[in-house]
This record gives structure tokens, sequence and C-alpha cells, in this order.
């Protein structure tokens, strides 16, 4: 018999079932510095609304994701005041003095400033978990491999940015760790390589079709988690 906590998503190359039970979303690095105006990525001249695209879609899905009972958990990219955790991770100005849009000061990735801050439309909710990373991974020398076995959790739901690099980067190393990877194509955004004629973000796509894990979109989400509304009686 199907337990009421098993249903089922629409993915390639198959259907998945998932059980509410043991099911998690991970929001990778949706934080200013790479989604918001005034942001690293925006400074730097990247297209930031391939990101921006892709709040929306992330925000359904967490309320319907919250609505069942699934532990939310955002990994954020970010560094200590001192750099003191950079090592030699230094493809990108970490550090650097900003002004952020209200006019406060900020630096990029440093922990503790509105660079790192996750995007308002997107804020953390009381129970959410929230886990600082320092590299690609959000397994790599961080607490999540533990807090998502302690709370059971065998089955991962992957949205955020960006597709090839950091959410790529953290599929694969819990493939590696025998965990169950769904990643939603329209929750997942890539402004490096948007213009070649086979995207990052789509050959990401096949990579996991392919190798480590399914793919499926935030409608499939949605109708595989939502109350089902129920039918009116017969006489």
């Amino acid at each position: 018999m199907v337990s009421e906590d098993t249903t089922s998503i629409d993915a390639t190359p198959a259907p998945v079932a998932l059980d509410r039970r043991q099911t998690a979303v991970l929001v990778i690095d949706m934080q200013n510095d790479f989604g918001s105006q005034g942001g690293m990525f925006d400074r730097a001249g990247n297209d930031i609304s391939l990101i921006q695209a892709v709040v929306g879609p992330i925000r359904r899905v967490l309320s319907v994701a919250r609505s069942a009972g699934l532990p939310v958990v955002y990994l954020k990219m970010e560094f200590r005041p001192d750099l003191s955790d950079l090592g030699g991770w230094d493809v990108c100005p970490v550090g650097e003095p900003t002004i952020a849009p209200d006019g406060s000061e900020g630096r990029i990735l440093i922990q503790g400033t509105w660079n790192t801050g996750i995007v308002e439309e997107l804020t953390p909710q009381d129970g959410d978990i929230v886990v600082s990373k320092t590299r690609y991974s959000g397994f790599y020398n961080t607490e999540l491999d533990t807090i998502l076995k302690t709370l059971g959790v065998t089955t991962l739901i992957f949205t955020g940015c960006t597709t090839s690099i950091c959410v790529e980067s953290t599929l694969r190393d819990a493939a590696f760790r025998d965990y169950r990877c769904i990643l939603l194509a329209d929750c997942t955004a890539e402004p490096a390589g948007s213009d070649l004629p086979r995207t990052n973000h789509d050959a990401t796509l096949s990579l996991i079709e392919w190798v480590f894990g399914s793919v499926s979109d935030s409608a499939s989400f949605v109708k595989a988690l939502a109350p089902q509304p129920v039918a009116a009686s017969t006489q």
C-alpha cells in the first residue's frame, strides 16, 4: 500500500517517488552578491536577470515545501571578515568594500553584510536552516551532511545559482553521498555561457539526467506536493 507520505514527481529520465518525511529543498547561493542590483555579479557586468527570473518559481516551491513539512536549507557563500577561511580561493574580489543599495557599507562575500544576505523575496523563515560555505560545494567543510542525516533526509530538491558551478558542485557531492538528487530546471540559473549555442545551464541539466540524478521543474514539484482538492461525493 502506498503511504500518504509518498508521492511521485514528473521528471526526466523518469518519474521519481518522493517520501515527504525524507525530502528536503536546498536553496543555493540566492544571495545579494549574485542576484541583486549592486551585488558582485551586477557590478561585474553579469546579466543577473537570469537569476532574478528564478526567484518567483523558487518562492512557490518553498511555500509548498513548507506547507508539506519539508525542511528548507539555504546555502550561502560567505567568508570571515579577516579572510582566514579564504585559502587559495581567489577567483573574485572577495572582501572588496562596497556600498549597498541602502547606503550601508558592505564587502563582497563577507558574512554579516548586505552582500551575503539572501535576496529579499526569499528571506528564510522560522524553522528554515542556513548553512555557510566557503567553497562551491555545500558539503565541503560544512555541517550540511550531518544536518540532513539527522533529519532523515535521503532525497534533495535543488534550486539556486549558478547551475554549473555551486549547484552542480553541491549536487555531485550529494550524489557521492548517496542522496537522490532532483534539480528543478526553472529554479536554477547560470549567467556565464548564456549566450553560447549550448549553455552551461543546459549542459548541467543533461549531465544530471545522464549520471547524477533527475531533472524536473517547479510546476511538477507543486503538483506533486500541494494538497489535492477533495472530490465532491456523488450520490
